[in-house]
């Protein structure tokens, strides 16, 4: 009794495991990964102005990170979008711009993309945010950039400066 009672509480303990009862399919899990990872904090509209566009999720930034020496990136449409978008891109191109920083035409991602943490990611979970991005409906989003250091950028700009200028600002007042 003892044994078949082991045995009923291993089955249940198995089918109630989570790698077995997530019926997840690749889609759900890469809208997940792509949640959890903030894609649409750089690739959404609205977000950095305080009104993120639902409407256009991951369609691209009106606003551009200024990196110092190298120029100003906004976040590009990750739709599938075939013009504006990464319609074009094969879901392995997908993955080596995410997990490599190196996207179809060969350029190299702006510093600001995280793809050297994004390199860790298993081939699984890299092939399920390809194929989230490859669901989700095409934005016709053209977005300008990315502009070089002498350029002027025709976006909004988050500019990030080294810690020490924070040192020679004035402190607020004690209340």
């Amino acid at each position: 009794m003892r044994r078949i009672f082991s045995g009923v509480l291993g089955i249940v303990a198995f089918l109630g495991s989570s790698s077995f009862a997530a019926a997840e399919t690749p889609i759900e899990r890469g809208k997940y990964l792509v949640t959890l990872g903030g894609c649409g904090d750089c690739h959404t509209p609205g977000t950095f102005l305080g009104r993120p566009d639902k409407e256009r999720l991951l369609a691209g930034s009106e606003v551009g990170f200024a990196v110092p020496g190298l120029g100003v990136f906004p976040g590009r449409n990750l739709t599938p979008h075939k013009e504006s978008g990464i319609g074009k891109w094969s879901t392995q191109e997908i993955v080596t711009a995410i997990t490599a920083g190196k996207r179809p035409d060969g350029r190299i991602l702006a510093p600001i993309m995280p793809w050297m943490a994004l390199s860790r990611l298993t081939p699984s979970d890299a092939n399920a945010i390809a194929a989230y991005l490859k669901s989700i409906p095409a934005v016709d989003n053209s977005v300008p950039g990315p502009f070089g250091a002498d350029e002027k950028p025709s976006v909004l700009v988050f500019m990030i400066v080294p810690g020490d200028v924070y040192a020679s600002m004035p402190k607020a007042p004690p209340k």
